[in-house]
């Protein structure tokens, strides 16, 4: 990841002449990070490619409107956060399965995803984090592989610090149960 901070990120972007280089900066900072929260959401790698894109080309036009009230990456990881919900919700068919569907489906696609290369209890893993609803999947995702605090998770998602304790307790005692008993 890249060393320049983001404060020097968005001086360069806001300067005309090198608002091109500051961008590519802030690609090179955070889109390894951001591509995996969404592939997180998404779970296929075409449609998180899609999705990314789309990402970055609303923080491309919207960029003079962060206000810096937050982290430059908590910004992005909404606007992420917001694209994956949206291409769900659009393509609601597709994600709109049972879990014993989403279980076969999800598995098969794992093991022939040439992206991912986990083993057996970290294909169980994304399978029980499947099972989960939308923001608890969210939340789990952010604080267990993000390590993100409760304080930035609140500025992603909108919801109290109490609100997604709760979420995150209630998802690993979900996934606890679903990996037991599978």
């Amino acid at each position: 990841m890249s060393k320049i901070s983001d404060e020097e990120i968005l001086s360069k972007i806001k300067n005309d002449k090198t608002a091109d280089q500051g961008f590519a900066l802030l690609m090179e900072k955070y889109q390894e990070k951001t591509y995996w929260q969404i592939r997180r959401i998404l779970l296929d790698h075409e449609n998180t490619n899609d999705v990314m894109q789309n990402t970055f080309i609303k923080v491309w036009k919207n960029i003079n409107k962060f206000r810096s009230d937050s982290r430059l990456y908590t910004w992005i990881y909404r606007i992420a956060t917001n694209e994956a919900i949206s291409f769900i919700k659009s393509n609601k068919s597709k994600y709109c399965l049972s879990i014993d569907e989403m279980s076969e489906d999800f598995g098969e696609q794992l093991q022939s995803d040439v992206h991912f290369d986990g083993t057996t209890i970290q294909r169980k893993l994304q399978l029980a984090i499947a099972t989960l609803p939308n923001r608890q999947k969210m939340v789990f995702n952010m604080r267990y592989f993000d390590a993100m605090s409760y304080q930035d998770i609140a500025d992603v998602i909108g919801v109290s610090i109490g609100t997604l304790k709760a979420s995150y307790h209630i998802a690993a005692k979900k996934i606890e149960l679903f990996l037991k008993e599978n």
